[in-house]
Protein backbone atom coordinates (compact mmCIF):
# COMPACT_ATOMS: atom_id res chain seq x y z
CA UNK A 1 0.00 0.00 0.00
CA UNK A 2 1.33 3.97 -1.08
CA UNK A 3 2.45 5.78 2.00
CA UNK A 4 0.05 8.12 2.06
CA UNK A 5 1.33 10.72 5.31
CA UNK A 6 1.84 14.04 4.61
CA UNK A 7 5.12 13.99 5.94
CA UNK A 8 8.34 12.59 4.65
CA UNK A 9 9.56 10.77 7.56
CA UNK A 10 13.59 10.74 8.68
CA UNK A 11 15.66 9.25 11.54
CA UNK A 12 18.51 11.52 13.53
CA UNK A 13 20.72 9.06 11.56
CA UNK A 14 19.39 10.24 8.18
CA UNK A 15 18.61 13.38 8.27
CA UNK A 16 22.17 14.36 9.55
CA UNK A 17 23.65 13.93 5.77
CA UNK A 18 21.44 17.29 4.22
CA UNK A 19 23.84 19.25 6.75
CA UNK A 20 26.29 18.65 3.55
CA UNK A 21 29.79 20.88 4.37
CA UNK A 22 27.87 24.12 6.46
CA UNK A 23 30.39 24.96 9.07
CA UNK A 24 29.13 24.80 13.00
CA UNK A 25 29.05 28.81 13.85
CA UNK A 26 28.87 27.81 17.60
CA UNK A 27 31.18 26.84 20.19
CA UNK A 28 29.88 25.34 23.24
CA UNK A 29 29.91 28.90 25.42
CA UNK A 30 27.36 29.94 23.01
CA UNK A 31 25.56 26.98 23.31
CA UNK A 32 25.81 27.53 26.95
CA UNK A 33 24.11 30.60 26.40
CA UNK A 34 20.86 29.15 24.35
CA UNK A 35 19.70 26.48 25.85
CA UNK A 36 16.74 26.42 28.04
CA UNK A 37 16.67 25.22 32.20
CA UNK A 38 17.33 21.15 32.43
CA UNK A 39 17.81 21.17 28.84
CA UNK A 40 20.62 19.28 27.55
CA UNK A 41 21.03 19.99 23.97
CA UNK A 42 24.44 19.20 22.56
CA UNK A 43 26.78 20.29 19.47
CA UNK A 44 26.54 16.98 17.77
CA UNK A 45 22.39 17.11 18.20
CA UNK A 46 22.80 20.89 16.67
CA UNK A 47 25.11 19.19 13.73
CA UNK A 48 23.36 16.67 13.24
CA UNK A 49 19.26 17.99 13.60
CA UNK A 50 19.64 22.25 12.99
CA UNK A 51 22.30 22.77 10.78
CA UNK A 52 20.35 20.84 8.02
CA UNK A 53 17.04 22.83 9.56
CA UNK A 54 18.83 26.03 9.60
CA UNK A 55 20.71 25.04 5.98
CA UNK A 56 16.59 24.32 4.62
CA UNK A 57 15.27 27.65 6.16
CA UNK A 58 17.95 29.28 4.32
CA UNK A 59 16.89 27.93 0.65
CA UNK A 60 13.32 28.27 2.07
CA UNK A 61 13.85 32.09 2.49
CA UNK A 62 15.87 32.59 -0.60
CA UNK A 63 13.23 30.70 -2.99
CA UNK A 64 10.74 32.51 -1.27
CA UNK A 65 12.54 36.20 -1.90
CA UNK A 66 12.99 35.18 -5.73
CA UNK A 67 8.65 34.29 -5.83
CA UNK A 68 8.63 37.56 -4.18
CA UNK A 69 10.59 39.30 -6.83
CA UNK A 70 9.23 38.07 -9.90
CA UNK A 71 5.57 38.30 -8.45
CA UNK A 72 6.32 42.35 -8.12
CA UNK A 73 7.95 42.52 -11.40
CA UNK A 74 5.56 40.67 -13.09
CA UNK A 75 2.55 43.36 -11.79
CA UNK A 76 4.96 46.07 -12.12
CA UNK A 77 5.16 46.98 -8.35
CA UNK A 78 7.97 47.82 -6.25
CA UNK A 79 6.63 46.68 -2.66
CA UNK A 80 8.88 47.10 0.27
CA UNK A 81 10.95 44.10 1.55
CA UNK A 82 8.96 42.05 4.12
CA UNK A 83 9.97 39.42 6.85
CA UNK A 84 10.00 35.22 6.12
CA UNK A 85 8.19 34.19 9.25
CA UNK A 86 8.49 31.08 11.12
CA UNK A 87 6.19 29.75 13.42
CA UNK A 88 7.24 27.41 16.33
CA UNK A 89 4.48 25.84 18.09
CA UNK A 90 4.30 22.76 21.15
CA UNK A 91 3.68 22.24 24.62
CA UNK A 92 4.93 24.18 27.62
CA UNK A 93 7.82 22.71 28.67
CA UNK A 94 9.00 20.77 25.37
CA UNK A 95 11.54 23.06 24.60
CA UNK A 96 10.29 25.75 21.90
CA UNK A 97 12.59 28.49 23.29
CA UNK A 98 15.59 26.72 23.25
CA UNK A 99 14.93 25.74 19.54
CA UNK A 100 13.78 29.53 18.58
CA UNK A 101 16.97 30.86 19.80
CA UNK A 102 19.50 28.18 18.02
CA UNK A 103 17.61 28.86 14.46
CA UNK A 104 17.85 32.60 15.28
CA UNK A 105 21.81 32.45 16.02
CA UNK A 106 21.99 29.73 13.18
CA UNK A 107 19.89 31.97 10.47
CA UNK A 108 21.72 35.19 11.67
CA UNK A 109 25.04 33.48 11.12
CA UNK A 110 25.01 32.20 8.18
CA UNK A 111 26.98 33.47 5.42
CA UNK A 112 23.86 35.72 4.29
CA UNK A 113 24.21 37.51 7.74
CA UNK A 114 20.40 37.68 7.99
CA UNK A 115 18.15 40.08 10.74
CA UNK A 116 16.52 37.41 12.72
CA UNK A 117 14.18 38.15 15.45
CA UNK A 118 11.95 36.30 17.75
CA UNK A 119 8.65 36.93 19.09
CA UNK A 120 7.43 34.99 21.56
CA UNK A 121 3.41 35.23 21.94
CA UNK A 122 3.87 35.19 25.96
CA UNK A 123 3.91 38.93 25.19
CA UNK A 124 0.24 38.94 23.93
CA UNK A 125 -1.42 37.45 26.92
CA UNK A 126 -3.32 39.66 28.69
CA UNK A 127 -2.25 41.26 31.56
CA UNK A 128 -2.91 39.48 34.69
CA UNK A 129 -5.01 42.08 36.86
CA UNK A 130 -7.24 40.94 33.50
CA UNK A 131 -7.11 37.79 33.28
CA UNK A 132 -8.19 37.86 36.97
CA UNK A 133 -10.97 40.36 36.60
CA UNK A 134 -12.15 37.73 33.70
CA UNK A 135 -11.51 34.61 35.54
CA UNK A 136 -9.01 33.30 33.54
CA UNK A 137 -6.28 32.80 35.83
CA UNK A 138 -6.71 29.26 35.83
CA UNK A 139 -6.81 29.30 31.90
CA UNK A 140 -3.64 31.25 31.61
CA UNK A 141 -2.24 29.86 28.00
CA UNK A 142 -5.25 28.92 26.84
CA UNK A 143 -6.39 30.88 23.14
CA UNK A 144 -8.79 33.12 25.36
CA UNK A 145 -6.02 34.57 27.77
CA UNK A 146 -4.32 36.54 24.60
CA UNK A 147 -4.69 39.67 22.74
CA UNK A 148 -4.69 37.88 19.43
CA UNK A 149 -6.15 40.32 17.74
CA UNK A 150 -3.07 42.83 18.82
CA UNK A 151 -0.78 39.88 17.72
CA UNK A 152 -2.79 39.32 14.19
CA UNK A 153 -1.95 42.95 13.72
CA UNK A 154 1.77 42.74 14.26
CA UNK A 155 1.72 40.16 12.05
CA UNK A 156 -0.27 41.64 9.01
CA UNK A 157 2.09 44.85 9.64
CA UNK A 158 5.22 42.78 9.23
CA UNK A 159 3.79 41.64 6.01
CA UNK A 160 2.69 44.90 4.89
CA UNK A 161 6.69 45.33 4.90
CA UNK A 162 6.68 47.99 7.89
CA UNK A 163 9.26 48.98 10.33
CA UNK A 164 9.98 49.93 13.89
CA UNK A 165 6.92 47.73 15.52
CA UNK A 166 7.03 47.49 18.98
CA UNK A 167 6.43 44.02 20.32
CA UNK A 168 5.14 43.46 24.52
CA UNK A 169 7.48 41.95 26.68
CA UNK A 170 6.51 39.73 29.16
CA UNK A 171 8.39 38.63 32.54
CA UNK A 172 8.70 34.86 33.36
CA UNK A 173 10.44 36.37 36.18
CA UNK A 174 7.31 38.08 37.60
CA UNK A 175 4.61 35.67 35.35
CA UNK A 176 3.52 38.90 34.15
CA UNK A 177 3.75 41.28 31.22
CA UNK A 178 5.85 44.12 31.78
CA UNK A 179 4.29 47.64 31.27
CA UNK A 180 5.45 50.29 28.86
CA UNK A 181 8.58 47.54 27.77
CA UNK A 182 8.61 46.83 24.66
CA UNK A 183 11.18 45.37 21.52
CA UNK A 184 11.39 46.95 18.43
CA UNK A 185 11.62 45.17 15.45
CA UNK A 186 13.32 47.59 13.16
CA UNK A 187 13.93 45.91 9.70
CA UNK A 188 14.36 41.92 10.45
CA UNK A 189 14.87 39.45 7.27
CA UNK A 190 13.54 36.72 9.47
CA UNK A 191 10.91 36.73 12.29
CA UNK A 192 10.25 33.51 14.60
CA UNK A 193 6.88 33.51 16.24
CA UNK A 194 6.96 31.05 19.06
CA UNK A 195 3.92 29.93 20.83
CA UNK A 196 1.75 27.38 22.34
CA UNK A 197 -1.21 27.68 19.58
CA UNK A 198 0.31 29.13 16.68
CA UNK A 199 -1.00 26.49 14.66
CA UNK A 200 -4.78 26.52 15.89
CA UNK A 201 -7.72 27.36 14.00
CA UNK A 202 -11.11 27.01 14.94
CA UNK A 203 -14.38 26.79 13.40
CA UNK A 204 -15.47 29.29 10.46
CA UNK A 205 -16.87 32.73 11.60
CA UNK A 206 -20.43 33.23 11.04
CA UNK A 207 -19.02 37.14 10.23
CA UNK A 208 -19.45 38.26 6.83
CA UNK A 209 -15.73 38.94 6.93
CA UNK A 210 -13.59 36.20 6.38
CA UNK A 211 -11.57 34.76 9.89
CA UNK A 212 -7.64 35.06 10.00
CA UNK A 213 -5.63 33.08 12.04
CA UNK A 214 -1.88 33.29 12.75
CA UNK A 215 -0.73 30.59 10.76
CA UNK A 216 -1.78 32.67 7.93
CA UNK A 217 1.12 34.66 8.04
CA UNK A 218 3.36 31.96 8.45
CA UNK A 219 5.81 30.88 5.62
CA UNK A 220 6.91 28.11 7.52
CA UNK A 221 6.30 26.31 10.59
CA UNK A 222 7.51 23.65 13.43
CA UNK A 223 6.12 21.79 16.08
CA UNK A 224 8.19 20.33 18.67
CA UNK A 225 6.94 16.93 19.84
CA UNK A 226 6.68 14.76 22.46
CA UNK A 227 4.84 12.07 24.33
CA UNK A 228 2.73 13.71 27.11
CA UNK A 229 3.78 11.99 30.42
CA UNK A 230 7.54 12.81 28.77
CA UNK A 231 6.60 16.41 28.60
CA UNK A 232 4.63 16.70 32.29
CA UNK A 233 8.15 14.91 33.85
CA UNK A 234 10.18 17.78 32.68
CA UNK A 235 7.53 20.06 33.19
CA UNK A 236 7.69 19.30 36.70
CA UNK A 237 11.79 19.23 36.95
CA UNK A 238 11.72 22.64 35.38
CA UNK A 239 9.29 24.00 38.24
CA UNK A 240 11.05 22.35 40.87
CA UNK A 241 14.24 24.17 39.32
CA UNK A 242 12.93 27.44 39.25
CA UNK A 243 11.19 27.12 43.05
CA UNK A 244 15.00 26.25 43.72
CA UNK A 245 16.11 29.05 42.28
CA UNK A 246 13.84 31.58 44.31
CA UNK A 247 14.84 30.65 47.81
CA UNK A 248 16.43 34.11 48.25
CA UNK A 249 14.63 36.23 45.71
CA UNK A 250 11.39 37.77 47.02
CA UNK A 251 10.80 39.63 43.37
CA UNK A 252 10.51 36.24 41.88
CA UNK A 253 6.91 34.59 41.60
CA UNK A 254 7.91 30.96 42.04
CA UNK A 255 8.98 32.29 45.50
CA UNK A 256 5.69 31.93 46.54
CA UNK A 257 6.14 28.07 46.74
CA UNK A 258 8.85 28.10 48.66
CA UNK A 259 7.37 27.75 52.00
CA UNK A 260 6.22 24.28 50.80
CA UNK A 261 7.87 21.04 51.17
CA UNK A 262 9.48 19.39 47.85
CA UNK A 263 6.74 17.06 48.22
CA UNK A 264 4.32 19.56 48.72
CA UNK A 265 5.71 21.70 45.42
CA UNK A 266 6.01 18.54 43.29
CA UNK A 267 1.79 17.90 44.11
CA UNK A 268 1.33 21.54 43.35
CA UNK A 269 3.34 21.52 39.61
CA UNK A 270 1.47 18.28 39.17
CA UNK A 271 -1.65 20.43 39.42
CA UNK A 272 -0.74 23.06 37.47
CA UNK A 273 0.20 20.57 34.56
CA UNK A 274 -2.95 18.51 34.89
CA UNK A 275 -5.56 21.41 34.93
CA UNK A 276 -4.08 23.65 32.97
CA UNK A 277 -1.28 22.49 30.74
CA UNK A 278 -1.72 19.10 29.83
CA UNK A 279 -5.73 19.93 28.93
CA UNK A 280 -4.21 23.02 26.82
CA UNK A 281 -1.91 20.60 25.08
CA UNK A 282 -4.93 18.17 24.56
CA UNK A 283 -7.23 20.76 23.50
CA UNK A 284 -5.71 23.30 21.43
CA UNK A 285 -1.97 22.60 20.81
CA UNK A 286 -1.57 18.99 19.69
CA UNK A 287 -4.23 18.25 17.69
CA UNK A 288 -2.72 20.84 15.02
CA UNK A 289 0.54 19.80 15.21
CA UNK A 290 -0.10 18.21 12.02
CA UNK A 291 -0.14 21.25 10.01
CA UNK A 292 3.52 22.13 10.83
CA UNK A 293 5.34 22.34 7.77
CA UNK A 294 8.17 20.22 10.16
CA UNK A 295 7.72 18.06 13.14
CA UNK A 296 10.30 17.58 15.62
CA UNK A 297 9.62 14.41 17.79
CA UNK A 298 11.96 14.43 21.02
CA UNK A 299 12.62 11.44 23.39
CA UNK A 300 13.15 11.08 26.99
CA UNK A 301 16.44 12.75 26.97
CA UNK A 302 15.23 15.93 25.40
CA UNK A 303 17.09 14.79 22.29
CA UNK A 304 15.47 14.28 18.98
CA UNK A 305 15.03 11.36 17.79
CA UNK A 306 12.93 11.80 14.33
CA UNK A 307 11.82 14.63 11.66
CA UNK A 308 8.87 14.82 9.32
CA UNK A 309 8.94 16.96 7.06
CA UNK A 310 5.68 17.27 5.07
CA UNK A 311 5.90 16.79 1.54
CA UNK A 312 5.74 19.64 -1.20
Amino acid sequence: MANRSPFLEFSRKDWRQYRHDMPMPLNEADLAQLRGRNEPTSLKEVEEVYLPIARLLNRYVEATQQLYHVTNEFLGNEEPRVPYIIGVAGSVAVGKSTISRLLQTLLSRWPAHREVAIVTTDGYLYPNKILAERDLMERKGFPESYDVSRLLALLADLKAGKTNLSVPQYSHASYDILPDQYEILVSPDIVIVEGLNVLQVGAASNSDHPQVFVSDYFDFSIYVDADPDVIAKWYLDRFMSFRLQAFDNKELYMNRFTHLSDEEARKMARHYWDSINAKNLAENVAPYKNRARLILAKGEDHMVEKILLRKI
